[in-house]
């Protein structure tokens, strides 16, 4: 974790923001950082666990937008992460911020070691096509966005597709993460409303 963290303030020094609109940085700024769902959990046990959230900067010598390394797991076992992804956040159309989602092969050779994303080349992830989140900014501190009707294929839990809706701030990330069967019947996901990471 400490190497993480290592790599993540490293970044911070060669984020390169030129070229890229105001909202956009701000975006990518409030989006990256170590974050957790702890004091939620404490609230709430029953329906919400205690998730450690890390998003990295990473390849910031590109200029298609920014990338992240995202890795997601239960504060009592960082070092198996359930979710790994990485993310491209864009502006495609002005004032509206596309972050794309691709998956990694092997996911967990890279827990923990986001130095070693930086080695990967991007033709090697894979796009979760329909799964984009797309995000606007409605006030000087906050960003909502969501993915895309039912565009968001899903399997698990035998569900059909998948829908995110998100919600950022300069300290917080609220995301509810729901999969629906069919029928439009909701069979994973939180079902008392997003989970909400505080910044560390």
């Amino acid at each position: 974790m400490k190497r993480l963290i290592g790599i993540f303030l490293l970044s911070l020094l060669f984020l390169d923001l030129r070229g890229q609109s105001a909202d956009l940085q701000v975006l990518a700024k409030w989006m990256q950082g170590s974050f957790d769902s702890r004091e939620q959990h404490l609230q709430d046990t029953s329906n919400y666990f205690d998730i450690n959230l890390e998003i990295i900067p990473v390849w910031t010598d590109r200029v298609n937008g920014f990338w992240f390394y995202v890795e997601q797991a239960v504060s009592g076992n960082l070092e198996k992460p359930y979710r790994q992804r990485i993310y491209q956040l864009t502006e495609n159309e002005k004032g509206v911020f596309e972050s794309k989602i691709f998956l990694l092969k092997d996911p967990l050779r890279f827990a923990g070691r986001a130095d070693l994303i930086e080695k990967l080349n991007p033709d090697s992830i894979t796009e979760k096509e329909g799964c984009s989140v797309f995000l606007k900014r409605t006030d000087q501190n906050t960003f909502l966005g969501s993915t895309l009707g039912k565009n968001c294929p899903s399997e698990r839990n035998g569900s059909n597709y998948a829908t995110a809706e998100v919600k950022i701030t300069a300290t917080t990330l609220e995301s509810w993460d729901r999969g629906f069967d069919e029928n439009d019947k909701q069979v994973w996901g939180a079902e008392s409303g997003a989970y909400i990471f505080r910044k560390k």
